[in-house]
């Protein structure tokens, strides 16, 4: 079993009550530390899991049991092209030119910002293009499809949430092949 590494934003507890960090080991997130940020809940989890999708529809369940809304996980899924370099391991200019058209056709458009200098990208598009051109690991383009994938059924009741996960995981990958 691997170690995942990832951020569930939550909010819905007073971080000021007594009980705040209790709720999460108690509810399971022994693996994790809680935190509270500008506003939201972060529950930093280390979990141990045969698969991402596996640890995060069981961390999903844990910040839930302990009374929290889970808004989001992240590593965030809107990229810059320094943040796509960074987790690339590739230099920015050369994501610059991959996305002027440079050295490579059908690099995905920004998803936000998009008319300003510093426009945003869904990481799960562009590790999957990366990944098509032998510049990224199947393994970090499938990471990001699982988070994608999770982000997009965040509101799923528990019971349905690692079902729809599984599914759409399998759906996504048979694509990105």
């Amino acid at each position: 079993m691997e170690t995942h590494e990832f951020t569930i934003v939550a909010d819905g507890l007073d971080p000021t009550a007594e009980d705040f960090e209790t709720r999460f080991l108690e509810a399971g997130c022994d693996d994790a530390a809680v935190a509270f940020q500008k506003g939201r809940i972060l529950v930093d989890f280390a979990r141990r899991a045969p698969s991402l999708e596996a640890a995060l529809a069981s961390a999903v369940d844990n910040v839930r049991a302990a009374g929290a809304q889970v808004v989001r996980i992240e590593p965030d899924p809107l990229v810059s092209l320094a943040d796509m370099a960074g987790r690339a391991h590739l230099s920015r200019s050369a994501l610059t030119n991959y996305f002027r058209g440079h050295r490579a056709e059908g690099f995905p458009p920004p998803r936000a910002r998009v008319m300003s200098d510093s426009p945003l990208w869904d990481w799960a598009d562009a590790s999957a293009w990366l990944y098509r051109r032998a510049r990224l690991s199947r393994a970090v383009a499938v990471d990001a499809l699982v988070v994608s994938e999770a982000n997009a059924l965040i509101d799923r009741d528990a019971a349905d949430f690692g079902r729809a996960l599984d599914e759409r995981v399998r759906a996504a990958v048979r694509a990105l092949d």
